[in-house]
């Protein structure tokens, strides 16, 4: 059964790259079959998803729904627009709004909540809003990775590693990585402005928006709030993140059903489940391989190709987490590759503060590089395609390219001088 695990987990993984649109059903498919053949078992992998993680993904995809049904975000883009300059400043406020939300919001529903701001500002000034809609997906998997609620990865290292929500901002007396992913957004922002830099249109537009409420605005910032001080209670993030989104998803989702008299079943139809059963695939295809003992083999492995050298050691697991994660998404891949990290780092009798940082930079802003790397960019090109717009590899990788090696050497250089 050892190999059995390994042969379907590959397999699984090269069709997410050939048929990203199936990508669900194979997950699943893959989930079954690995059930079926008792490569796992259904118990274990019930426990082999992260139900903490699911929870904050739902729920927050609940909130966000309500979040720009109040038609705040088309409100916000209104006053972004005519404080801007032109254009291209417009859309580098946005992306920064962007980050912003993504550093406390899990990058799917910051892409959802801020999609709309993007949206309507394209309507407005009748212009492609396909380089916005990658610039935000790029923006917001960049500023996930600065805090512990920002994106699922972060909140599996903080499981994995025992951080609270302050270790990310300062480790054991040293800067933590919001610091070096802060670095990389400044680096990436000047790449974002060279982009964007042509569309010099001066904008004036006459405010029509009106806010129907401000409830789910203040339901999210109080969420926010709650989930930074739940890192606190709940150290091992089993369960607290999760249950706080879910119970807040759930007011936001009768608070629409009581005031705007929407449908629950409607709304809940409505929302991304290609994506939730595709994270609840892949966590059980990774915790086949991990029973299985294949996680320990690729740690031994890199750590033999290593040797001592710790630059080398370091250097190859950010490129490694960097080119895989253009094609795996980086849940499941950083999943994989958390105790990997852990393995090198005690095997070269290091602090683990250095591979594990410099794993989340690589896993976060790898998924960068195309649009099937991270669900924030799928979701991005979905919302695209049904505004008429088809995303291509190459179009995506025009903007997702610059922007991964700016932030990435940046936040590869400081993590490494602080944590050598």
């Amino acid at each position: 059964m050892k190999f059995t695990a390994l042969i379907i987990f590959l397999s699984a993984y090269t069709l997410f790259v050939f048929l990203p649109n199936r990508r669900m059903h194979v997950a699943a498919l893959s989930a079954i079959v690995l059930i079926l053949l008792g490569a796992i078992s259904p118990l274990e992998a019930f426990w082999a998803v992260n139900w903490n993680v699911m929870g904050i993904f739902i729920g927050t995809l609940l909130i966000a729904d309500a979040f720009m049904q109040s038609r705040v975000p088309a409100y916000i883009a209104e006053i972004i627009v005519n404080q801007a300059k032109n254009t291209a400043w417009a859309i580098i406020l946005i992306c920064l709004m962007t980050g912003f939300i993504s550093a406390f919001v899990e990058n799917v529903a910051t892409v959802l909540i801020v999609a709309p701001i993007a949206l309507s500002l394209a309507k407005k000034l009748k212009f492609n809003p396909v380089n916005m809609m990658i610039a935000i997906a790029v923006t917001s998997n960049l500023q996930g990775a600065a805090t512990l609620i920002g994106d699922p990865p972060s909140m599996l290292l903080g499981g994995f590693a025992k951080m609270n929500f302050m270790d990310f901002f300062f480790y054991q007396g040293k800067p933590g990585i919001f610091f070096a992913v802060e670095l990389g957004a400044l680096f990436s922002l000047v790449v974002l402005y060279l982009i964007f830099r042509r569309q010099k249109e001066k904008i004036n537009l006459v405010r029509v928006e009106k806010v129907k409420s401000w409830f789910p605005t203040i339901l999210l910032v109080a969420l926010i709030i709650l989930l930074a001080y739940s890192s606190f209670i709940d150290k091992g993030f089993s369960y607290g993140a999760g249950l706080l989104c879910m119970g807040f998803g759930l007011i936001a989702v009768l608070w629409q059903s009581a005031v705007n008299r929407a449908s629950i079943l409607k709304g809940l139809r409505s929302l991304d489940w290609e994506t939730t059963f595709f994270l609840i695939g892949v966590f059980i295809l990774v915790g086949s391989v991990t029973m299985a003992g294949w996680i320990d083999w690729l740690s031994g492995f890199m750590a033999g190709l290593i040797g001592n050298n710790l630059f080398a050691g370091y250097t190859l697991l950010v490129i490694f987490s960097v080119v895989v994660s253009a094609f795996v998404d980086n849940v499941p891949f950083l999943a994989a590759m958390l105790p990997v990290a852990m393995a090198m780092a005690d095997k070269l009798q290091i602090h683990p503060a250095l591979f594990l940082f410099g794993l989340l930079i690589g896993a976060s802003l790898g998924g960068n590089i195309t649009p099937i790397g991270a669900s924030a960019n799928i979701v991005a090109c979905g919302i695209l395609k049904k505004e008429g717009y088809t995303v291509s590899f190459r179009e995506f990788m025009m903007i997702g390219v610059p922007f991964t090696l700016a932030a990435v050497v940046a936040g590869y250089l400081f993590i490494w001088f602080v944590w050598r």
